[in-house]
């Protein structure tokens, strides 16, 4: 299946717990003042990639713990994403997602699409990134507007479950 990238990362150790594979879609509709990834917002640059090739990529480093979905903003891009999150569940890995939309404006709007790929996520990082609420002290966010949601719990108890570190 196809995807827009801006890029792939092995072995990443800042885009949520242990080692990663951390993708970069590309497109954002929020173009976050201050945000470290520029170059992912425009949705016609970076390149189309094949998501069978990044669950190839899970397969061949017996190192990761998991994928991270980052941007740009994976949840515009939810069908690939899924394909890829469905893959790295299957290899018993957890998932990751960034994503500039609240957890509320996402499940209001009740696209399914969406809502198929919360169910494959594990911890979702959600909200934009406000540069006057920059903090490097922050563990696998940037700013401290920024929840760090355990998705199945907030799923199954319909209220907001943040996620806490060795859960």
């Amino acid at each position: 299946m196809e995807i827009r990238l801006s890029g792939v990362v092995n072995d990443s150790i800042v885009d949520g717990p242990g080692i990663r594979l951390t993708v970069f879609t590309q497109g954002c509709p929020h173009c976050c003042p201050g945000c470290h990834n520029l170059e992912t917002h425009d949705y016609q640059g970076g390149y189309v990639g094949d998501t069978d090739l990044i669950l190839s990529a899970l397969t061949e480093n017996p190192l990761l713990d998991g994928v991270t979905l980052s941007g740009g903003e994976p949840l515009d891009q939810p069908l690939a994403c899924n394909h890829i999150s469905q893959g790295a569940k299957k290899l018993g890995l957890n998932v990751w997602a960034y994503t500039g939309y609240l957890w509320e404006d996402i499940l209001e709007k009740g696209n399914p699409q969406i809502l198929a790929l919360l169910e494959q996520i594990d911890v979702l990082v959600d909200g934009p990134y406000q540069v006057n609420q920059r903090s490097l002290e922050l563990l696998f966010c940037g700013s401290k507007n920024q929840r760090i949601i355990d998705v199945k719990k907030s799923l199954k108890t319909k209220t907001i479950v943040l996620w806490k570190k060795e859960q």
